[in-house]
């Protein structure tokens, strides 16, 4: 089957847009930093929300909006993940999801494990849950960036009561690998510890990559892990504050079920609902589309570096539209993406941010069109030739 590429917005029409890509910056600078994309939502979500503004539907989210259901239909079809709708709960977004479950399965003052580089909420998160941040690297290998099982595992011993993973891994991209996942469940019980994997970004793992969801990776990951996600990336969401906690044992399933109503009643109407339209089966050519033209983004990326950005490091990712790219050889200092802002009008995500492992590192959201990275990408390139 031929899979049609998806087309991005007109910049023109992108900059009507009242959102933080297209607000943050002036006019004159391509905004390639925060992880929202530049294209027309699937047809099922945007004919959803038509229909609920027509008929003012703008009230409380019910109890059962029906997003349960979907969202496990679309783990077993796009995922092979079965789930049981009775173990998903719902809440505003997956970071209040996060600090939701670290805050039940830990004490004030706990050691929570994170793997940077990573999404810089991770540090903001575990402390407003009450916890503390342990910092284990994920190691570098020939396939690529890994989980430093040995590091985590000491981390546990020494009294760590929590992993926060994040899977696929924002900002590398990688898919971590069903060994290494049942790896780090088995350490975890052997600690008493939980592991709370972050996956908004598994619907956009590519064709010909193995996503793991962390709680099917073994009976062990099922007893010890909670998993949070959201329709919010991939379908590009984010402002309708719907995730999902979902669990895959009883006891875990206890653990989420005794949250406050409350954490239930934050979930957005219109998140719902159109979290229900791009969980069904009719978004899935959308889907299908927009993964195309990510991996040719992410192919043509990696040709604009080499073409204008000579020194730069980069790893195709397995999942996702956020490149890793390590620009330390270019000698820019530690936050390459203050210059790349000042003098070539690019925004990028500042790698430090990430963790101390980002210095010298951008992130830059490839979800846009081919004509927009080339462009950002040879702006950047001209500070190359200016030396």
């Amino acid at each position: 089957m031929t899979v049609t590429v998806l087309e991005a917005l007109p910049i023109d029409q992108l900059r009507q847009r009242s959102s933080t890509k297209w607000r943050k910056y002036p006019a004159d600078v391509l905004p390639l930093f925060v992880a929202e994309t530049d294209f027309a939502l699937a047809p099922a979500i945007t004919a959803r929300l038509n229909t609920a503004v027509a008929l003012g539907d703008t009230g409380y989210t019910p109890p059962d909006p029906g997003i349960r259901e979907a969202f496990a239909s679309f783990a077993q079809r796009r995922l092979g993940w079965d789930v049981d709708p009775a173990r998903v709960r719902s809440t505003c977004d997956v970071m209040m999801g996060v600090v939701e479950v670290l805050r039940a399965v830990i004490e004030p003052g706990d050691r929570v494990v994170v793997t940077p580089p990573v999404y810089p909420p991770f540090y903001d998160t575990v402390p407003e849950a009450g916890g503390v941040v342990e910092r284990v690297p994920l190691t570098e290998g020939a396939a690529g960036p890994a989980l430093d099982l040995a590091g985590i595992e000491a981390a546990l011993a020494a009294g760590a009561r929590a992993v926060l993973l994040c899977n696929p891994h924002n900002p590398t991209g990688t898919a971590h690998s069903r060994e290494s996942l049942a790896g780090l469940a088995e350490i975890a019980e052997r600690y008493g510890a939980h592991v709370i994997s972050d996956e908004i970004h598994a619907p956009l793992t590519q064709p010909g990559v193995v996503f793991t969801p962390f709680l099917a990776a073994s009976d062990a990951a099922a007893r010890v892990g909670f998993a949070v996600t959201s329709a919010s990336k991939a379908f590009n969401l984010a402002g309708l504050k719907c995730a999902l906690m979902v669990t895959a044992d009883a006891a875990t399933a206890k653990v989420v079920n005794a949250l406050p109503d409350e954490v239930e009643w934050r979930t957005g109407l219109f998140g719902a609902v159109a979290g229900v339209a791009a969980f069904a089966p009719e978004s899935d050519p959308w889907l299908d589309s927009l993964l195309a033209t990510l991996d040719a983004n992410r192919r043509l990326l990696a040709d604009l570096l080499t073409e204008h950005v000579p020194g730069a490091r980069y790893r195709m990712p397995d999942a996702g539209y956020l490149a890793w790219v390590d620009l330390r050889e270019l000698g820019w200092g530690d936050n390459p993406a203050r210059k790349i802002l000042r003098e070539a009008k690019v925004a990028l995500h500042f790698g430090p941010m990430f963790g101390v492992q980002g210095k010298g590192h951008v992130r830059i959201n490839i979800g846009c069109s081919p004509a927009v990275l080339r462009e950002a990408v040879e702006r950047i390139g001209s500070l190359v030739s200016a030396g």
